[in-house]
């Protein structure tokens, strides 16, 4: 049994995306205690479970004659993680998304002391950006909270505790 508790929580004032947020963006976030590095959050957050994958196909498929980015691009691995590309880095912060006509996005992984936040930022810039958003929302808490819990989990196996 895990003893990972996850919480709702705000982005920091000194996350790197905080001077973009607007008050008509969406912005979540959530907080696990973890001792591990943000590429090392990232990559178990993006370790997704295999219908986490197969909602991610059937968007790739309904969202592609739209214009909206599917697919891995080219360029060094370490540049990104999945299909999204590193935007910023520090010691303590990840910022991984794209821009795209129809929406911008952006997921920060953010150490603040004992805890790891994981914090998902959409601007969209029309109906069909809106639209997108409202559609995958339930999925969206769904898939980030489990992202949040498999960091949470991770890193008490790091420390030794018993799941």
């Amino acid at each position: 049994m895990s003893h990972s508790r996850i919480s709702r929580t705000q982005l920091p004032e000194a996350a790197h995306i905080q001077p973009r947020l607007k008050s008509t963006d969406f912005i979540d976030a959530y907080r696990v205690r973890s001792q591990l590095s943000v590429r090392q959050a990232a990559a178990i957050g993006f370790a997704v479970p295999a219908w986490a994958r197969a909602l991610l196909h059937l968007r790739n498929a309904l969202v592609r004659p739209f214009g909206l980015k599917t697919d891995i691009e080219h360029g060094n691995p370490a540049d990104r993680f999945g299909m999204f590309p590193v935007r910023y880095e520090r010691d303590n912060e990840l910022v991984l998304g794209f821009d795209d006509r129809h929406l911008d996005f952006r997921i920060t992984f953010y150490r603040e002391g004992t805890d790891m936040l994981m914090s998902t930022w959409v601007r969209p810039h029309n109906v069909l950006g809106r639209a997108y958003l409202a559609a995958v929302m339930p999925f969206h808490v769904l898939i980030t909270r489990g992202a949040v819990r498999r960091i949470g989990e991770a890193s008490e196996i790091e420390a030794g505790y018993s799941l």
